[in-house]
């Protein structure tokens, strides 16, 4: 365990020397999206029968934020050591694929869960959205996050170069993030659409993380817990995976 809380801090103390580009600029993004479409839309969209739009759009930031910082944390942090060849320090070392796995996954935790907080923090001043459930929220967060963060190790796993973890981001993080419900609910979409939204785990994330904030969601939020367990327990059993064999770490 040592050597994991060693690995774990050092994880952290890498985000933390760069906050402000880790930290503080996905705060100031989630903020231009708030403005914007909560400018746009505050007059004519009402969420739940009686949420305004910015009340409504102020949780989907903010697990948006975590989502992808922590997947952001345990990708970069991977791939920058197999670019820069200071991986080999960690491969001499005797941790276990277990340590690597807490290590990498939870300094995302940490991370998303910053993010989160500094979204939370500056957006509830527009359109405060009470907090009908804390723990539902922080529950999807820990496990959103997580489940990100395990992704994160995934792709980095799988990348040799910062242009296929750009590429893993953009096609398909963004893609899933954008269309769970961020900005829209979905039971305000075509039945079909409606239904591919189901089949998305990010929806669940957010729902999840909005009923914590409302007590109220497009599905229930056990539903949305039974989802995201499952979805974190298969992602960090294919990461553990990997990194038990070594999967492009010792080639």
């Amino acid at each position: 365990m040592t050597g994991a809380r060693t690995l774990l801090y050092k994880e952290m103390l890498r985000f933390w020397k760069v906050s402000f580009q880790t930290v503080a600029a996905p705060v100031l993004t989630a903020v231009l999206y708030l403005l914007i479409f909560g400018h746009a839309l505050e007059a004519h969209v009402k969420v739940y029968g009686s949420v305004g739009y910015t009340s409504f759009l102020i949780p989907g930031l903010v697990m948006m934020s975590v989502l992808q910082n922590a997947f952001a944390n345990s990708s970069s942090s991977l791939i920058q050591s197999k670019v820069t060849g200071n991986l080999v320090f960690l491969l001499v070392t005797p941790l276990s694929h277990w340590a690597w796995f807490a290590a990498y996954a939870g300094a995302s935790v940490v991370r998303g869960l910053v993010v989160g907080a500094g979204v939370l923090a500056v957006t509830v001043w527009f359109a405060p959205p009470g907090l009908a459930a804390p723990a539902w929220a922080l529950v999807f967060a820990v496990l959103g996050s997580a489940m990100m963060g395990a992704l994160g190790l995934v792709a980095g796993l799988w990348a040799e170069k910062f242009d296929q973890i750009a590429a893993f981001q953009n096609f398909v993080v963004m893609p899933m993030t954008f269309l769970s419900g961020v900005f829209y609910s979905i039971d305000s979409l075509p039945p079909f659409w409606q239904a591919v939204s189901h089949l998305n785990p990010f929806f669940y994330m957010i729902d999840g993380f909005r009923a914590g904030f409302f007590g109220i969601s497009d599905v229930s939020p056990w539903v949305s817990l039974g989802v995201v367990a499952t979805s974190l327990a298969a992602v960090s059993a294919v990461a553990l995976r990997l990194l038990k064999t070594g999967y492009k770490l010792r080639s």
